[in-house]
C-alpha cells in the first residue's frame, strides 16, 4: 500500500464536491440576499509516510469529498472558510497533513484551536503501520524516507513516528495498515464515512491472535485465552470459531457467557464516556492464541450485542487462515 505523493499542494473534488461561484461581493445570484455561510464537515487525513494516506484520501474524493493534498496546517481554517462561503458546494473537505510540510507542522495544533473557536466539525484519522511493512514498501518503490537523510531508511520512520506522537494521540480514528491491501483500507474507509448520517458511535471488533502480535490500532484489547482452546479438540481443530459447534463449546466452558454478559455491560459504560468526549470510533481487539476459535467466537457474539443496542459496528477477523 505505498503512497505516490508529489512535493506540491493538490486539490481534488469528488463527484458531487464541486465548488460553485457565488455571486459578487457574496451575493446569491437569483435573488441578491447574502448567502449563508455553512460551515464544512471536517476530515484531516495523517499518518505514516507509507501508511495509506493517498488511498484514503482517494476514498474520500470518491465519495464526494474537497480533498486538498498537503496542504500547511496553518492554512486550514482558510480552508474551511472558502468552503463556508460555497454556498452549500463544500460541505465536507479532507485535508491531508504530513511531513512533506514539516516546516509548518507546529502550527497545526494552533489551527486545531481555531477550528473548535469557530465550532467547525473536524475528525483526524491516523494511518499506522509497522516498522516492517513500511520498510517493504518504500523499499519495493525504490524511494526514500522524506525524512530519513542521508541515514536509513528505519531512521526517517523513527523520526516520523516522534514528530506525529501527539497526533496519534489524539486521533478519533486510527487505521492500521500492516496487513490491509488498497482494497481493504478502502473498505475500512467506506465503513466509516460512506453513510449519509453519522452514528453516535462506530465500533470495530476485530478477532486476533497474540502469537501474531497485538493490533496497534486498538482502543480496547479482550483476552479470551482464560477459557480452554478448541485446538485440543481434535474433531473441532480443522474449523473456525464461525463453526456453530465450535462456538457452542466455547460458551459452553465455565465464565465465558457470564464475561460475555459483563463485558457488554462494561462497554455501554465506556460508549457512554466516549460519546461524551465526542469520540466517535473505537476498536475492540478480542484475542486468543491463534486467533481462529475462541476469539472469533466471542467477537461474532460480542459484534451481535453491539449491534442490538444500536452501535454500528464492522467485524473484521483479522488472523484467522493464518494458519
Amino acid at each position: 500500500m505505498t503512497e505516490h505523493d508529489g512535493d506540491g499542494a493538490h486539490v481534488s473534488t469528488g463527484a458531487t464536491g464541486e465548488t460553485g461561484e457565488t455571486g459578487q461581493n457574496g451575493q446569491n445570484g437569483h435573488n441578491g440576499e447574502a448567502a449563508e455561510a455553512a460551515i464544512p464537515e471536517l476530515v484531516i487525513i495523517s499518518g505514516m509516510s507509507g501508511a495509506g494516506r493517498s488511498t484514503a484520501a482517494k476514498c474520500l474524493e470518491d465519495l464526494g469529498w474537497f480533498v486538498v493534498d498537503n496542504l500547511p496546517p496553518a492554512l486550514i481554517p482558510t480552508m474551511v472558510e472558502l468552503g463556508a462561503r460555497s454556498q452549500g458546494n463544500v460541505a465536507r473537505i479532507a485535508v491531508v497533513v504530513d511531513v512533506r510540510g514539516r516546516r509548518f507542522f507546529d502550527n497545526l495544533r494552533e489551527s486545531l484551536a481555531d477550528l473548535d473557536a469557530k465550532e467547525v466539525t473536524r475528525r483526524i484519522v491516523f494511518l499506522e503501520s509497522s516498522d516492517d511493512a513500511l520498510v517493504r514498501r518504500f523499499e519495493s518503490v525504490r524511494r526514500p524516507h522524506p525524512l530519513q537523510g542521508d541515514g536509513r531508511i528505519t531512521d526517517g520512520i523513527a523520526a516520523e513516528r516522534d514528530l506525529l506522537r501527539e497526533l496519534r494521540g489524539d486521533a478519533d480514528l486510527v487505521i492500521d495498515t500492516s496487513s490491509l491491501n488498497v482494497h481493504e483500507l478502502r473498505a475500512k474507509m467506506d465503513a466509516q464515512f460512506a453513510g449519509d448520517d453519522e452514528p453516535h458511535l462506530r465500533a470495530t471488533v476485530m478477532s486476533f491472535g497474540y502469537k501474531y502480535g497485538l493490533p496497534v490500532d486498538a482502543d480496547l484489547v479482550v483476552d479470551c485465552r482464560f477459557l480452554p482452546n478448541p485446538h485440543w479438540v481434535p474433531e473441532l481443530r480443522p474449523f473456525t470459531g464461525l463453526n456453530e459447534e465450535v462456538s457452542g463449546y466455547v460458551f459452553n466452558q465455565p465464565g465465558a457467557k457470564e464475561f460475555l454478559d459483563q463485558y457488554t455491560e462494561l462497554l455501554q459504560l465506556i460508549a457512554a464516556g466516549y460519546r461524551r468526549e465526542g469520540k466517535r470510533y473505537v476498536t475492540i481487539a478480542v484475542g486468543c492464541t491463534g486467533g481462529k476459535h475462541r476469539s472469533v467466537a466471542m467477537s461474532e457474539k460480542l459484534a451481535a450485542r453491539l449491534s442490538s443496542a444500536g452501535v454500528e459496528t464492522v467485524l473484521v477477523h483479522r488472523d484467522m487462515g493464518r494458519e
